[in-house]
């Protein structure tokens, strides 16, 4: 993985949380992938949780393997979408999975 503007901020930041609280490599991949769900927050809600009766579906709680088929499909144009076409042409295989991964692991 490449070091990109937030990887940078997140091992910056973590330098300076001191000895006694330093976080894990664990913990940055986890920072990283909370950053990158974050992105979903404006139409998928806080968390990937939308509100009750919302024609957007929740994230939080999907199966992994399927919010990535269904990230792909998007991406390569072969499942009907409004703007999720265009948002997840901007994503490589990776950040598809670790976004997957994260909300994957979150209760609905």
């Amino acid at each position: 993985m490449r070091l990109t503007p937030l990887w940078a901020a997140v091992l910056l930041l973590g330098s300076y949380a001191g000895s006694a609280t330093a976080a894990t490599p664990q913990d940055t991949v986890k920072l990283h992938q909370r950053a990158l769900a974050a992105t979903c927050a404006n139409c998928h809600g806080t968390e990937g949780r939308t509100t009750e009766g919302s024609a957007i579906p929740s994230l939080a709680g999907m199966p992994r393997e399927y919010m990535v088929a269904q990230m792909k499909a998007f991406r390569e144009g072969t499942r009907p979408a409004t703007v999720m076409h265009q948002l997840t042409k901007g994503l490589t295989d990776e950040q598809i999975e670790s976004v997957s991964t994260y909300f994957s692991t979150l209760k609905r």
